[in-house]
């Protein structure tokens, strides 16, 4: 899908990546450099990042170009989409209870879904980390994910719209 780093709105980029650093004490990235190279950094990262500002149906505003792939989607597709489409209509209230979660606690390191790709491909993952992104003040923004594994799954007989 993506080959080239998209057009992104940097600021929040640092937040994410300030917000993860401070939720679990660790970089999600190499963090040399200005923000624009990290920014490049963590788009070509081999490792899926999505996030999504806060809102009553928040809105995907951030993928890797791992998430792209993975979704099977274009920037400005997944930039398009509400968050809750990267679940199955059956699991939206287990992924809603989840994001509630990290509401909470700031962050859970150990989610385990199923998500399902905009071409209606289903996929496990069985460990990621996601986080409140909050702004230098600690109020929060959004929320983000990050995860390296994933397991293609048998699709269903109807998978909705998908993603």
């Amino acid at each position: 899908m993506a080959k080239q780093v998209p057009p992104v709105d940097v600021a929040w980029i640092q937040r994410l990546l300030d917000s993860h650093a401070y939720w679990l004490n660790q970089e999600l990235i190499d963090r040399s450099g200005d923000i624009e190279a990290q920014s490049e950094r963590l788009f070509l990262a081999p490792f899926v990042v999505a996030s999504h500002m806060d809102s009553a149906d928040p809105i995907l505003n951030y993928g890797n170009r791992q998430a792209l792939d993975l979704w099977e989607t274009t920037w400005e597709e997944f930039t398009a989409t509400p968050s809750r489409l990267t679940a199955e209509p059956g699991l939206r209230e287990e992924r809603e209870r989840m994001l509630q979660r990290v509401t909470s606690r700031g962050f859970v390191d150990d989610y385990r879904g199923v998500r399902i790709s905009r071409t209606g491909r289903r996929f496990l993952v069985p460990r990621a980390t996601v986080w409140n992104v909050v702004d230098k003040d600690g109020n929060r923004l959004g929320q983000a994910v990050a995860f390296s594994d994933w397991t293609p799954l048998a699709p269903l007989r109807d998978t909705g719209t998908g993603l």
